[in-house]
């Protein structure tokens, strides 16, 4: 090869690296939380990717935080122990048989080989749950349905945050990976919560300038089913307006984002974690990727 070809194809990599200087500039020192899930946590590709995304963005001066559910993997735990399955208002009812599996997947299964993945590349990250150190503490959480309020067993909502343990963590330039589980306020128990309720919880809390939410598809889509159209940004309100008709899959992704920048985070987003490297592209390219969400003051342009 010439010095005149190589010098062309080392070009697009310089001018890749250039586009991502204001956006390094801007995230430096910033605290960015990561709601893991959907495809990417089964993927084992889209696993490795995400490992490498979350690595850079630590090696790039930002401060990640991971924060991870396991639907998939507690489904499968649950079939293995003879533990039939059930859903209630889109939450996972969940007895005490249950929760010791749901806390047995999420802290020493899900949480470990994250770790394990993040840590191929240096002593980076440590795993804990939200029992840690009061890191999440919950009260149960009961669901209207038909204008009831019902039991679904040991599914809590978040009362209270702690970020002691992450900000010491943060401080002493690890990755915190945090499973959603919580301690209980008022009973001794441990709660699963909602991973994308967690995650939206503990970027408010840490006073995150980026929540980022991993789904599986490409974002809100304006008029679903009748188009694939993505809303690219919406504001606070302009969300509040859409929940009502949103799929129910969504809805705690969005309310998350909705929590997220109606307490303090700069930006909210939702984006497709069926992409290789998306946090890459959402955070260090000009066009982003997903769907955006921004407190109602932020003038076009500032956030993005």
């Amino acid at each position: 090869m010439s010095n005149v070809t190589r010098k062309h194809t080392a070009l697009p990599k310089a001018q890749i690296l250039i586009e991502a200087l204001p956006w390094l500039t801007r995230h430096r020192g910033k605290t960015v939380v990561v709601k893991f899930g959907g495809n990417a946590m089964i993927d084992a590709e889209l696993k490795a990717a995400f490992a490498q995304d979350i690595v850079f963005l630590h090696h790039a001066g930002l401060r990640p935080v991971v924060v991870h559910g396991g639907g998939p993997q507690i489904s499968a735990a649950l079939d293995k122990h003879g533990i039939v399955t059930e859903f209630k208002a889109g939450l996972r009812v969940t007895n005490e048989d249950a929760m010791d599996v749901v806390r047995m997947v999420l802290a020493g299964q899900v949480q470990r080989e994250l770790v394990g993945l993040l840590n191929e590349h240096g002593p980076l990250a440590v795993g804990l749950t939200g029992e840690d150190a009061h890191t999440i503490t919950a009260t149960k959480h009961r669901p209207r349905i038909d204008g009831e309020l019902v039991d679904i067993g040991r599914v809590g909502e978040i009362t209270a945050i702690d970020t002691g343990a992450i900000e010491a963590l943060l401080a002493d330039g690890r990755i915190p990976v945090v499973s959603s589980i919580a301690r209980s306020q008022d009973d001794g128990h441990v709660y699963n919560v909602n991973a994308d309720t967690a995650a939206a919880a503990l970027a408010a809390a840490l006073d995150a300038e980026t929540l980022m939410v991993l789904t599986d598809v490409e974002g809100l889509y304006e008029d679903w089913p009748d188009s694939d159209e993505v809303i690219s940004r919406l504001t606070a309100s302009e969300l509040e307006k859409l929940l009502p008709e949103l799929a129910s899959g969504m809805v705690p992704k969005m309310e998350g984002c909705l929590h997220a920048v109606r307490n303090g985070v700069t930006t909210a987003r939702v984006i497709d974690g069926r992409v290789q490297h998306s946090i890459l592209l959402e955070i260090f390219t000009d066009e982003g990727i997903g769907t955006m969400v921004v407190p109602d003051d932020v003038e076009a342009g500032d956030a993005e």
